[in-house]
């Protein structure tokens, strides 16, 4: 399938042609350039990475909760502190998600 680029607001269209104005911006047809196709597999590309990105956000987001449940338990010692390093682990690797998102949307790769 094409993909289509408004010149005005960098809206991507999928489709056999460009839509007659831009959804986002309202630009006409005629603002919309095909993109090639190593473009198109860049965009598909980062679609997939962002996707499983954000997946690993929510599992980290769950480590964290089960992990706050294992700290209040509080077992024993050893029990407490696995559970501690996880969450601090997971916490830290929500942060660099976070980054990394970022970075991507300042680059269009989102």
């Amino acid at each position: 399938m094409k993909k289509w680029e408004c010149t005005v607001c960098s809206y991507v269209h999928t489709g056999d042609e460009a839509p007659e104005k831009c959804p986002k911006c309202g630009a006409p047809k005629d603002k919309f350039i095909e993109l090639p196709q190593d473009k198109v597999e860049l965009i598909e590309k980062s679609a997939r990475t962002n996707s499983l990105e954000m997946e690993l956000f929510g599992v980290m987001e769950t480590v964290v909760d089960i992990c706050e449940e294992g700290i209040d338990i509080n077992l024993d010692p050893g029990c407490k502190k696995l559970f501690e390093k996880a969450r601090d682990e997971a916490v830290v690797l929500l942060e660099i998600i976070k980054a990394e998102l970022k970075t991507h949307m300042n680059k269009g790769k989102f």
